[in-house]
């Protein structure tokens, strides 16, 4: 098992969509293979989705799949060029048809535009490649002025402030990619645009009885005002960098990746950063050292999870991409104890929660402990002990697949098999003996147990330290 805490989302696409692709990432270390609804057919995500569960099975690894859904995006139509140059100073109109584009207008997939926007709005094309400025509302058309030229393609983002759309927080597109995201048994599903928590919970209420984890993508201005709410009801969350970098200034992204993660810690929800972690490598084999800079940082923020784009998707050098990633956290990590974020103060009502944080203090104040367990039905108790930041690795024991793959988002949890133990004392038999199987740890090593007695009766109430290979009482 990898000896790196945080965990690695990789982006599946041309690059690497086959068989063969999704085995490399995998041994590159990657934790999470993210689906982007947002481009393709179903059937290609359907595709992507089976050939990363046939190549867990033949891997005998629990790794996890994220549909990501395409969220109230505005994108561009259909353009009769390819990439299609914008010179500052042009006029150009985003129409309402449904017609190709050209130098002097495209239109977009939101025919409602017009009556969002006011002249002297700014709209970001291409995630800021071109700016443009509203200048007026003709019908259904806007009138804006080229103001940084550039160039753009057929279906790139549209980005006007998320505070004046009218276009609802769950979209018909939004609606199918989750029932097929259920259908396919997906291990996670990103929300994209999250501005309330309300949008959150009302993508929740559109699940079946599979209730799959929802990780928030932060991404719009109100969202990030909202941050704290937002974290009460999704199961995690995103630094979408990207689209954030457009809605806010590009000097704030910096210090509102560091606000968004501590909330994070604070609220003992995963979070990820998103967008341009390894951009160069798309067309280079390595990556500029800002850019390996910006993952370390990542890693000292406290991030749970970096996440790699086209850099895995359509990239030239996916692997070494993946791989690179792996490598720069588990430098981060081996070296970067002392600069490492403040942990927020224990403010624990809760038992379950209090129980994870001694655990993970018995692992700092005795040396002598080299890993913390747990038994977990549901994931709860693992995520409890990743959100404590133990010195040690968590080793999670979880009955169901579906829950492992789930944790495999989760800083410093290896999740192992299990069967449903008959009492307390069968169930530390059971994580005993599977640590000894894994050979993470040896005989006579000590480690700190965590997990509900009575057995099936309680929640997360006990905390014992073990020595592996004693008894069991």
């Amino acid at each position: 098992m990898s000896p790196r805490r945080a965990k690695l989302v990789c982006t599946l696409g041309p690059a690497t969509e086959t068989a063969e692709g999704v085995r490399a990432l995998a041994g590159a270390g990657c934790d999470v293979f993210r689906v982007n609804f947002s481009h393709g057919r179903p059937e290609d995500h359907t595709a992507r989705v089976r050939i990363v569960r046939d190549a867990c099975a033949d891997l005998g690894r629990d790794l996890a799949v994220m549909a990501d859904l395409p969220g109230p995006k505005i994108r561009l139509g259909d353009l009769s060029v390819e990439p299609l140059q914008l010179s500052a100073g042009s006029r150009f109109v985003l129409r309402a048809d449904g017609g190709p584009g050209d130098a002097e207008g495209a239109s977009t997939t939101y025919p409602g535009l017009a009556g969002d926007v006011e002249p002297g709005d700014r709209v970001l094309l291409a995630d800021g490649a071109v700016e443009l400025i509203v200048r007026g509302v003709e019908g259904e058309d806007v009138v804006t002025e080229v103001v940084r030229a550039g160039s753009v393609r057929a279906r790139a983002g549209v980005n006007v402030p998320a505070e004046r759309l009218g276009l609802p927080a769950i979209t018909d597109r939004d609606r199918e990619g989750l029932a097929l995201a259920l259908e396919l048994e997906v291990d996670l599903v990103a929300q994209s645009f999250v501005r309330s928590a309300a949008d959150v919970a009302g993508l929740r209420a559109l699940m079946s009885d599979r209730i799959i984890p929802i990780v928030a993508k932060i991404e719009t201005r109100p969202a990030v005002e909202e941050i704290d709410k937002v974290l009460e009801h999704a199961d995690a969350v995103m630094v979408a960098r990207g689209d954030l970098g457009v809605e806010l200034p590009m000097a704030e992204i910096p210090i509102l990746q560091k606000e968004l993660l501590l909330a994070a810690r604070t609220a003992a929800r995963p979070a990820i950063v998103a967008t341009q972690m390894l951009e160069s490598m798309i067309h280079a084999p390595r990556p500029t050292r800002a850019e390996a800079s910006d993952v370390a940082n990542a890693v000292l923020d406290d991030a749970d999870a970096i996440m790699l784009s086209g850099e895995t998707a359509i990239g030239e050098y996916p692997v070494e991409a993946a791989t690179a990633a792996a490598r720069i956290v588990e430098v981060a990590e081996e070296r970067g104890a002392r600069f490492r974020a403040v942990r927020p103060s224990c403010t624990h009502t809760d038992e379950g929660a209090a129980a994870a944080h001694a655990a993970a203090h018995v692992a700092v104040d005795d040396p002598a402990v080299v890993a913390v367990a747990c038994f977990t039905r549901t994931g709860r108790t693992a995520t409890l002990l990743s959100g404590e930041r133990p010195s040690v690795p968590i080793y999670a024991f979880a009955p169901d697949s579906s829950v492992r793959r789930a944790l495999s988002i989760q800083w410093g949890v290896s999740a192992l098999p299990a069967t449903v133990p008959a009492d307390t004392d069968e169930m530390i038999g059971l994580m005993n003996e599977g640590l000894l199987a894994a050979g993470v740890v040896q005989e006579g090593e000590t480690i700190v147990l965590v997990a509900a007695s009575p057995f099936g009766k309680a929640h997360t109430n006990m905390l014992k330290i073990h020595r592996v290979g004693g008894a069991v009482r």
